[in-house]
Order: structure tokens, then sequence, then C-alpha cells
């Protein structure tokens, strides 16, 4: 029997590549998006992440068609970048609602269905900012540092019912996430310029990273596997990262960060 697959955010980038691989090893997959989007063995069904209403209705029609859901992928998300002091709030909960809360509301709706079927697999896309908070990057860091604490308290209520939960953690990845980002200026002439240096750095370093298809095979691979531990990181360098930041003084880290995108 084909494992019943949902990836949001499934139009582009991460999340396309992750309902491609999740198709070719066997899931029946359907992604959920808010654009229009077709690719062959893919069923895209219009859904709002931010709309509890529209993502009710996307998982109990998938439900009523397949009976179960197995694997959920949280990949819905973007970034916006500045200034903290100068970040409008209403960017900063955006911001919040889609990355954070947005994966909640998919995550409420799936829940039931999995523990109605004994089980499942849910698998949230968080960031290696997640542990390595970016300067003029705050919110994003922010709500991809609430998804780990999220995926930690959240596989020990689900674990009597068979559902696992974890998290990965890419860096940078060469998509459409970079052009997507917003950005605000606001105030850098205040910050002598800084908070464009480090914009520059981060979509440098992002059009020079990893390919999705990368990502996406490790995200398949944490998607099926019999067992998962609650992170993983991507690639060799990010995984040196990941191991330095528990290493190594949170002082030392944040200076060394700062070096990179705050100097």
């Amino acid at each position: 029997m084909s494992r019943i697959a949902v990836v949001t955010g499934g139009s582009s980038g991460i999340g396309l590549c992750t309902a491609r691989a999740l198709r070719d090893a066997g899931c029946a997959v359907y992604e959920l998006s808010r654009r229009d989007s077709s690719e062959d063995g893919i069923i895209h069904i219009r859904a709002d992440v931010t709309d509890e209403d529209s993502v009710k209705t996307a998982i109990s029609g998938i439900e009523k068609a397949e009976g179960r859901i197995d694997i959920l992928v949280n990949n819905a998300g973007f970034g916006i970048s500045g200034a903290a002091e100068f970040t409008d709030p209403s960017d900063a909960r955006a911001q919040m609602d889609v990355n954070l809360f947005g994966m909640d509301t998919v995550t409420r709706a799936v829940i039931p269905v999995m523990r109605k079927n004994g089980g499942g697999r849910i698998v949230c896309i968080s960031s290696i900012a997640a542990i390595v908070p970016i300067p003029f990057q705050l919110w994003y860091s922010v709500s991809k540092a609430a998804i780990n604490a999220y995926v930690s308290a959240l596989s020990g209520e689900l674990r009597p019912f068979g559902i696992t939960v974890c998290a990965v953690m890419p860096g940078d990845i060469k998509t459409g996430f970079t052009g997507a980002r917003r950005k605000a200026d606001a105030g850098d002439e205040i910050y002598s310029g800084r908070i464009e240096r480090s914009v520059a750095v981060m979509e440098h370093d992002e059009q020079n990273g990893m390919r999705p298809e990368t990502a996406a095979a490790v995200i398949r691979r944490v998607a099926l596997k019999r067992r998962v531990k609650p992170f993983y990181s991507i690639g060799l360098q990010y995984k040196a990262v990941a191991f330095l930041v528990r290493i190594l003084p949170c002082g030392l880290v944040n200076r060394l960060v700062g070096m990179i995108y705050a100097k």
C-alpha cells in the first residue's frame, strides 16, 4: 500500500522537490499551496496555511479520498530581513503566522487523522538559523527557533499514538526563496550600511548554496525512516555548524556570526 504524503508549500523550491522525491519513492503525494501547480503524479490542492478553514477542507478531502495520511512535511514559509528596530510589527506577525502558526494549523488538522490510523510521521522544515540566529534576519530566526521548540514538545505529546515528529534544518539552498524574501533597508544609514551588507552576504551564500533536490533527498529519507532523531542538519558543513554550536560558548558563537553577518 502506498503511503499518503502531504507537503505544504509544494509548488516550488524545496517543497516541490520534496513532493517529487516522495512521489518517486512510491508515495501518493498531495501538495498544498496558494499558487496553482501542475506536476505529474502529484495532486495539487489550493490552500493557505494561514487560513484554518481552507486547511481543514484540504485535509478532510484527502482523508475522504485516501482514508489515511501517513506523512506530513510542513514546508510552507518565507523570510523577511531588516533591522529589528525598524521592522513593522505587521511584517513580524506575518512571518510568524506563516512559518510557525501556519505549520501548527496544518499539524493540528492532520494529528487526528494519523491518530485514528495508529501513527504517522510529521517532518517540519526548520533552518540552521534556528540554532544560529542571524542578525538582520531576526524574525526569520525566531520563527525557526520556535519550530524547533514546537517539535521537541510535540514529539513527547504524540509518542504514545505512534506519531513521530522531527525537524530538518537546511542551510543555504539555491531556490526562489532568495528572490521572495521581503527585504527592508529602513534605518540602514543609522546602521552604517550593515543591513545591506548583511543581506548581500545572505543572498550570495544562498545563490551559491545546495541544490534543492539534495535537500529534498534528505527530507524524503527522514520522512520514510523507521525511527527518527529530533533534528537533522543537511550537509557536512551544517552538521559541523550544529556540532560547534553545542560545544562552543554561546558568546563566542554569537561573535563569530556577527563577524559574518553584522559587520
